[in-house]
Protein backbone atom coordinates (compact mmCIF):
# COMPACT_ATOMS: atom_id res chain seq x y z
CA UNK A 1 0.00 0.00 0.00
CA UNK A 2 1.38 3.38 -1.02
CA UNK A 3 1.30 6.53 1.09
CA UNK A 4 -1.39 7.96 -1.18
CA UNK A 5 -3.60 4.93 -0.72
CA UNK A 6 -3.11 5.00 3.06
CA UNK A 7 -4.10 8.65 3.31
CA UNK A 8 -7.03 8.18 0.93
CA UNK A 9 -8.31 5.30 3.05
CA UNK A 10 -7.92 7.36 6.23
CA UNK A 11 -9.88 10.26 4.70
CA UNK A 12 -12.66 7.91 3.56
CA UNK A 13 -12.85 6.39 7.04
CA UNK A 14 -13.27 9.87 8.55
CA UNK A 15 -15.83 11.06 6.02
CA UNK A 16 -18.02 7.96 6.25
CA UNK A 17 -17.58 7.64 10.00
CA UNK A 18 -18.54 11.29 10.48
CA UNK A 19 -21.70 10.87 8.42
CA UNK A 20 -22.60 7.78 10.46
CA UNK A 21 -22.09 9.72 13.70
CA UNK A 22 -24.49 12.41 12.47
CA UNK A 23 -27.05 9.73 11.62
CA UNK A 24 -26.78 8.17 15.10
CA UNK A 25 -27.04 11.58 16.78
CA UNK A 26 -30.31 12.14 14.90
CA UNK A 27 -31.74 8.69 15.69
CA UNK A 28 -30.62 7.98 19.25
CA UNK A 29 -33.32 9.93 21.11
CA UNK A 30 -36.28 8.67 18.99
CA UNK A 31 -34.99 5.11 19.30
CA UNK A 32 -34.52 5.55 23.05
CA UNK A 33 -38.11 6.71 23.45
CA UNK A 34 -39.49 3.88 21.34
CA UNK A 35 -37.32 0.94 22.39
CA UNK A 36 -35.46 1.99 25.52
CA UNK A 37 -31.85 3.01 26.21
CA UNK A 38 -30.39 -0.48 25.84
CA UNK A 39 -31.36 -0.93 22.21
CA UNK A 40 -30.70 2.71 21.37
CA UNK A 41 -27.13 2.28 22.59
CA UNK A 42 -26.66 -0.41 19.92
CA UNK A 43 -26.85 2.30 17.25
CA UNK A 44 -23.29 3.29 18.14
CA UNK A 45 -22.01 0.18 16.40
CA UNK A 46 -22.90 1.89 13.10
CA UNK A 47 -20.04 4.45 12.82
CA UNK A 48 -17.15 1.95 13.16
CA UNK A 49 -18.95 -0.58 10.94
CA UNK A 50 -19.55 2.00 8.21
CA UNK A 51 -16.02 3.38 8.51
CA UNK A 52 -14.30 -0.01 8.33
CA UNK A 53 -16.55 -1.05 5.44
CA UNK A 54 -14.72 1.51 3.31
CA UNK A 55 -11.57 -0.58 3.73
CA UNK A 56 -13.15 -3.64 2.11
CA UNK A 57 -12.26 -4.44 -1.53
CA UNK A 58 -14.06 -1.91 -3.73
CA UNK A 59 -16.59 -2.89 -6.36
CA UNK A 60 -15.39 -3.11 -9.94
CA UNK A 61 -16.84 -1.00 -12.72
CA UNK A 62 -15.93 -0.64 -16.39
CA UNK A 63 -14.42 2.75 -17.14
CA UNK A 64 -13.58 3.53 -13.50
CA UNK A 65 -10.35 5.35 -12.72
CA UNK A 66 -7.58 3.21 -11.33
CA UNK A 67 -6.69 6.10 -9.02
CA UNK A 68 -9.36 7.59 -6.74
CA UNK A 69 -10.06 11.31 -6.63
CA UNK A 70 -8.89 11.54 -3.00
CA UNK A 71 -5.63 9.75 -3.74
CA UNK A 72 -4.98 12.06 -6.69
CA UNK A 73 -5.73 15.13 -4.55
CA UNK A 74 -3.29 14.23 -1.77
CA UNK A 75 -0.60 12.88 -4.10
CA UNK A 76 1.55 16.03 -4.12
CA UNK A 77 1.53 16.47 -0.34
CA UNK A 78 1.25 12.84 0.75
CA UNK A 79 4.54 12.79 2.64
CA UNK A 80 3.87 15.95 4.64
CA UNK A 81 0.28 14.90 5.39
CA UNK A 82 1.42 11.51 6.63
CA UNK A 83 3.94 13.11 8.99
CA UNK A 84 1.26 15.52 10.25
CA UNK A 85 -1.16 12.65 10.89
CA UNK A 86 1.49 10.64 12.77
CA UNK A 87 2.33 13.65 14.96
CA UNK A 88 -1.34 14.27 15.74
CA UNK A 89 -1.97 10.59 16.45
CA UNK A 90 1.01 10.41 18.81
CA UNK A 91 -0.08 13.59 20.64
CA UNK A 92 -3.68 12.43 21.15
CA UNK A 93 -2.59 8.94 22.20
CA UNK A 94 -0.13 10.43 24.68
CA UNK A 95 -2.92 12.60 26.09
CA UNK A 96 -5.18 9.56 26.52
CA UNK A 97 -2.39 7.63 28.22
CA UNK A 98 -1.73 10.56 30.57
CA UNK A 99 -5.43 10.82 31.44
CA UNK A 100 -5.52 7.09 32.17
CA UNK A 101 -2.47 7.40 34.43
CA UNK A 102 -4.01 10.30 36.35
CA UNK A 103 -7.19 8.33 36.90
CA UNK A 104 -5.26 5.29 38.09
CA UNK A 105 -3.27 7.49 40.47
CA UNK A 106 -6.59 8.71 41.90
CA UNK A 107 -7.66 5.07 42.28
CA UNK A 108 -4.52 4.35 44.30
CA UNK A 109 -5.27 7.35 46.53
CA UNK A 110 -8.82 6.10 47.02
CA UNK A 111 -10.39 9.25 45.52
CA UNK A 112 -11.84 7.69 42.35
CA UNK A 113 -14.85 5.54 41.75
CA UNK A 114 -17.24 4.05 41.18
CA UNK A 115 -15.90 2.96 37.82
CA UNK A 116 -14.55 0.06 35.81
CA UNK A 117 -10.92 0.21 34.74
CA UNK A 118 -9.08 -1.97 32.27
CA UNK A 119 -9.92 -3.49 28.91
CA UNK A 120 -8.68 -7.08 28.74
CA UNK A 121 -9.34 -7.83 32.42
CA UNK A 122 -11.67 -5.08 33.71
CA UNK A 123 -11.94 -4.55 37.44
CA UNK A 124 -14.44 -2.61 39.49
CA UNK A 125 -13.33 0.39 41.54
CA UNK A 126 -15.65 1.11 44.46
CA UNK A 127 -15.71 4.30 46.54
CA UNK A 128 -14.31 4.11 50.03
CA UNK A 129 -16.59 2.68 52.70
CA UNK A 130 -16.81 5.87 54.76
CA UNK A 131 -20.49 5.65 55.61
CA UNK A 132 -21.67 7.73 52.66
CA UNK A 133 -23.53 4.80 51.12
CA UNK A 134 -25.74 2.23 52.76
CA UNK A 135 -25.27 -1.46 52.04
CA UNK A 136 -28.22 -1.41 49.66
CA UNK A 137 -26.76 1.55 47.76
CA UNK A 138 -23.34 -0.10 47.52
CA UNK A 139 -25.03 -3.24 46.19
CA UNK A 140 -26.67 -1.16 43.44
CA UNK A 141 -23.33 0.44 42.57
CA UNK A 142 -21.69 -2.98 42.27
CA UNK A 143 -24.59 -4.21 40.14
CA UNK A 144 -24.17 -1.23 37.83
CA UNK A 145 -20.43 -1.75 37.39
CA UNK A 146 -20.84 -5.50 36.93
CA UNK A 147 -23.33 -4.75 34.19
CA UNK A 148 -20.65 -2.72 32.43
CA UNK A 149 -18.27 -5.67 32.61
CA UNK A 150 -20.83 -8.22 31.38
CA UNK A 151 -21.82 -5.96 28.46
CA UNK A 152 -18.12 -5.48 27.54
CA UNK A 153 -18.56 -1.72 27.76
CA UNK A 154 -14.88 -1.11 28.65
CA UNK A 155 -13.87 -2.56 25.29
CA UNK A 156 -16.36 -0.33 23.48
CA UNK A 157 -14.94 2.68 25.32
CA UNK A 158 -11.40 1.64 24.44
CA UNK A 159 -12.37 1.34 20.76
CA UNK A 160 -13.89 4.82 20.90
CA UNK A 161 -10.67 6.19 22.41
CA UNK A 162 -8.60 4.44 19.74
CA UNK A 163 -10.76 5.99 17.01
CA UNK A 164 -10.32 9.39 18.63
CA UNK A 165 -6.57 9.00 18.28
CA UNK A 166 -6.81 7.58 14.77
CA UNK A 167 -9.20 10.32 13.61
CA UNK A 168 -7.84 13.09 15.82
CA UNK A 169 -8.64 15.84 13.30
CA UNK A 170 -12.35 14.90 13.01
CA UNK A 171 -14.53 16.76 15.58
CA UNK A 172 -17.49 14.45 14.89
CA UNK A 173 -15.49 11.47 16.13
CA UNK A 174 -14.74 13.22 19.43
CA UNK A 175 -18.38 14.29 19.81
CA UNK A 176 -19.56 10.76 19.04
CA UNK A 177 -17.18 9.24 21.60
CA UNK A 178 -18.50 11.59 24.29
CA UNK A 179 -22.18 10.96 23.56
CA UNK A 180 -21.51 7.21 23.28
CA UNK A 181 -20.34 7.20 26.91
CA UNK A 182 -23.51 9.00 27.99
CA UNK A 183 -25.70 6.48 26.17
CA UNK A 184 -23.59 3.66 27.58
CA UNK A 185 -24.42 4.76 31.13
CA UNK A 186 -28.13 5.17 30.30
CA UNK A 187 -28.20 1.66 28.84
CA UNK A 188 -26.46 0.27 31.93
CA UNK A 189 -28.95 2.04 34.22
CA UNK A 190 -31.83 0.55 32.26
CA UNK A 191 -30.33 -2.94 32.41
CA UNK A 192 -29.89 -2.76 36.19
CA UNK A 193 -33.43 -1.47 36.78
CA UNK A 194 -34.90 -4.04 34.41
CA UNK A 195 -33.70 -6.66 36.89
CA UNK A 196 -34.55 -4.55 39.96
CA UNK A 197 -37.70 -2.59 39.08
CA UNK A 198 -38.54 -1.90 42.73
CA UNK A 199 -35.19 -0.15 43.35
CA UNK A 200 -35.89 2.85 41.12
CA UNK A 201 -36.13 5.44 43.93
CA UNK A 202 -33.10 4.04 45.78
CA UNK A 203 -31.13 4.02 42.53
CA UNK A 204 -31.93 7.70 41.93
CA UNK A 205 -30.81 8.63 45.45
CA UNK A 206 -27.58 6.68 44.93
CA UNK A 207 -26.85 8.59 41.74
CA UNK A 208 -27.35 11.90 43.53
CA UNK A 209 -24.85 10.83 46.18
CA UNK A 210 -22.26 9.56 43.74
CA UNK A 211 -19.42 11.95 43.08
CA UNK A 212 -19.19 12.51 39.35
CA UNK A 213 -15.84 11.85 37.72
CA UNK A 214 -13.85 15.05 37.35
CA UNK A 215 -11.27 13.63 34.96
CA UNK A 216 -11.58 11.37 31.92
CA UNK A 217 -11.03 7.61 31.89
CA UNK A 218 -10.18 6.63 28.29
CA UNK A 219 -9.92 2.87 28.93
CA UNK A 220 -12.81 2.05 31.23
CA UNK A 221 -16.34 3.14 32.17
CA UNK A 222 -17.38 6.15 34.21
CA UNK A 223 -20.10 8.80 34.17
CA UNK A 224 -18.62 11.85 32.40
CA UNK A 225 -19.28 15.10 34.26
CA UNK A 226 -19.82 18.11 32.03
CA UNK A 227 -22.26 20.20 34.00
CA UNK A 228 -25.67 19.27 35.40
CA UNK A 229 -27.28 18.29 32.10
CA UNK A 230 -26.10 14.63 31.85
CA UNK A 231 -27.13 13.88 35.46
CA UNK A 232 -30.51 15.51 34.84
CA UNK A 233 -31.01 13.25 31.83
CA UNK A 234 -30.05 10.21 33.84
CA UNK A 235 -32.39 11.02 36.73
CA UNK A 236 -35.13 12.00 34.29
CA UNK A 237 -35.02 8.59 32.63
CA UNK A 238 -35.32 6.92 36.02
CA UNK A 239 -38.50 8.90 36.65
CA UNK A 240 -39.96 7.99 33.29
CA UNK A 241 -42.25 4.95 33.08
CA UNK A 242 -40.43 1.72 32.35
CA UNK A 243 -40.32 0.87 28.64
CA UNK A 244 -40.81 -2.82 27.87
CA UNK A 245 -40.27 -2.50 24.11
CA UNK A 246 -37.18 -4.68 24.09
CA UNK A 247 -38.69 -7.17 21.67
CA UNK A 248 -37.98 -8.40 18.19
CA UNK A 249 -39.10 -5.21 16.42
CA UNK A 250 -36.47 -2.97 17.93
CA UNK A 251 -33.71 -5.56 17.52
CA UNK A 252 -34.60 -6.07 13.85
CA UNK A 253 -34.62 -2.32 13.22
CA UNK A 254 -31.22 -1.91 14.86
CA UNK A 255 -29.78 -4.84 12.89
CA UNK A 256 -31.23 -3.52 9.63
CA UNK A 257 -29.83 -0.08 10.35
CA UNK A 258 -26.37 -1.48 11.00
CA UNK A 259 -26.45 -3.48 7.77
CA UNK A 260 -27.59 -0.44 5.78
CA UNK A 261 -24.87 1.74 7.34
CA UNK A 262 -22.18 -0.83 6.54
CA UNK A 263 -23.43 -1.24 2.99
CA UNK A 264 -23.55 2.52 2.42
CA UNK A 265 -20.02 2.84 3.78
CA UNK A 266 -18.81 0.19 1.32
CA UNK A 267 -20.87 1.70 -1.50
CA UNK A 268 -19.30 5.12 -0.99
CA UNK A 269 -15.95 3.53 -1.69
CA UNK A 270 -15.05 4.62 -5.27
CA UNK A 271 -15.15 1.80 -7.83
CA UNK A 272 -12.04 0.43 -9.46
CA UNK A 273 -11.59 -0.91 -12.99
CA UNK A 274 -11.91 -4.68 -13.42
CA UNK A 275 -8.61 -6.54 -13.43
CA UNK A 276 -6.98 -7.29 -16.76
CA UNK A 277 -7.86 -10.76 -18.11
CA UNK A 278 -5.39 -13.45 -17.26
CA UNK A 279 -3.73 -14.73 -20.42
CA UNK A 280 -1.84 -17.98 -20.15
CA UNK A 281 1.25 -17.96 -22.29
CA UNK A 282 2.92 -21.09 -23.57
CA UNK A 283 6.50 -21.24 -24.50
CA UNK A 284 6.77 -22.56 -28.04
CA UNK A 285 9.94 -24.09 -29.45
CA UNK A 286 10.53 -22.21 -32.67
CA UNK A 287 13.89 -23.78 -33.42
CA UNK A 288 14.46 -26.24 -36.24
CA UNK A 289 12.91 -29.66 -35.91
CA UNK A 290 15.32 -32.54 -35.62
CA UNK A 291 14.34 -36.04 -36.73
CA UNK A 292 16.18 -39.14 -35.59
CA UNK A 293 15.91 -42.36 -37.55
CA UNK A 294 17.21 -45.64 -36.23
CA UNK A 295 18.99 -47.75 -38.87
CA UNK A 296 19.49 -51.44 -37.98
CA UNK A 297 23.00 -52.87 -38.25
CA UNK A 298 23.57 -55.64 -40.78
CA UNK A 299 22.57 -59.04 -39.43
CA UNK A 300 20.98 -57.61 -36.24
CA UNK A 301 17.33 -57.21 -35.55
CA UNK A 302 16.09 -54.06 -33.97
Amino acid sequence: MTTEELLAGLIRVNLVGGLAVLAVLALRIPFRRMFGPELAYGLWAAPPLAAFATLLPARTEDGADARSFIAATVADQSGALLVLWIVGFAAVFAGLALAQKRFMDAVKRGTAGPSVVGVIAPRIVMPGDDGTYSEEERALIRAHEREHVSRMDPRAGALASALQALCWFNPLVHLGAHVLRLDQELACDAAVLRRRPSARALYARTLLKTQLASQPLPFGCYWPACGPHPLEVRIGLLRAPHNDNYGLTGSCLIAAGLIVMAYMGWRLNPPVPPPAPMVELWRLNTGPTMSVMLVPAPGKAV
